[in-house]
């Protein structure tokens, strides 16, 4: 190792050992009766939470307003300087106000928390300082405390944004914990991801983008073979004159049968099938498709509904749904 690489690996260890301590230090000393007071009235008011702050500050508040919001608390962000030019009117009768500032004497902060207190908002300060303009205003402080940030000039908000961070998901988990909030409930504020999609997504809102393969059981080896071909599944379904499941023929069954037959000339779709197909009904949780498929080490599932065949579902389209 060169002495610039050397120089690479002991500045990274060091800014993660400083924001190590700190965050160490936010565990031991920070959940005080104020973050319990101030986590027991945000889960009671009526209003939202409004996040500001300056700078890097501001940047961490944004964040905390996406992580509330996904978790069922109500937020907003708002900008320390754009609100002392006007954006002081999103701030509503019932909602709280959460400041993060470093020092807590930014000159905008300085600016901004009389006029809060003046609406007669709830202010919640994220601060490094108690003492400071902002922890002296707050109703309820959450504490950050760092020694020193993480650059080796000790200027770059490195551990103080880390801890500010730390603190938010505090928060947010704690309200998540107080409201009882589920997985469905993730599940409902991001239907978009793949966790949603395992608590909401059906196999009848997947298979009917497949073609519905099916052959009768006297059904030539050609016709099976073509049906297979033009259906581009890998597998189709043989009923019967009554139109119920009877089996299945896989891409893996032509194989076999070429395997082990000679002549093939008039082989029907019942001699090759087989009989016993792994099936599903059109209205389980498709995630239910995909752990039977694991453990069943294969690639498809017929789609019932009740005893009437639907189509097929494939792995392929679990993969693209983004199940695995």
């Amino acid at each position: 190792m060169d002495k610039q690489e050397e120089t690479i690996v002991k500045t990274a260890r060091k800014t993660i050992q400083i924001e190590k301590e700190s965050l160490e230090t936010l565990l031991d000393k920070s959940i005080t009766s104020d973050f319990i007071a101030a986590t027991k009235h945000i889960f009671n008011t009526k209003g939202r939470v409004v996040l500001t702050g300056i700078g890097k500050s501001a940047i961490v508040a944004q964040k905390i307003v996406a992580t509330l919001n996904s978790t069922g608390t109500p937020s907003i962000f708002m900008h320390a300087a754009d609100a002392i030019h006007g954006d002081l009117g999103m701030i509503q009768e019932n909602d709280t106000v959460l400041c993060l500032s470093k020092s807590g004497e930014t000159p905008e902060v300085k600016v901004l928390v009389p006029l809060i207190r003046n609406l007669g908002n709830v202010l919640i300060g994220m601060v490094s300082k108690k003492t400071s303009f902002l922890g002296q205003q707050a109703d309820y402080i959450l504490w950050t405390p760092i020694s020193k940030e993480a650059d080796p000039n000790n200027l770059a908000p490195t551990a103080s944004t880390t801890v500010q961070m730390a603190m938010g998901d505090a928060l947010a988990t704690a309200l998540l914990a107080l409201r009882g909030f589920t997985h469905q409930d993730f599940a409902r504020f991001h239907p978009g991801g793949a966790l949603g999609k395992q608590l909401y997504l059906r196999v009848k809102d997947i298979y009917v983008k497949n073609e519905q393969p099916k052959v009768q059981l006297d059904e030539s080896l050609r016709n099976v073979i073509l049906e297979m071909t033009s259906k581009r599944l890998g597998a189709t379904a043989v009923l019967d004159k009554e139109q119920h499941l009877k089996g299945i023929i896989t891409d893996g069954d032509l194989r076999r049968m070429l395997t082990t037959r000679k002549n093939v000339a008039h082989i029907k779709a019942k001699d090759i099938m087989s009989a016993h197909p792994k099936t599903i009904q059109y209205d389980e949780l498709a995630v239910n498709a995909l752990t039977l498929m694991r453990t069943q080490s294969i690639n498809q599932l017929v789609v019932l509904h009740d005893r009437k065949y639907m189509g097929i579902v494939h792995l392929h389209d679990l993969i693209q749904e983004g199940f695995v």
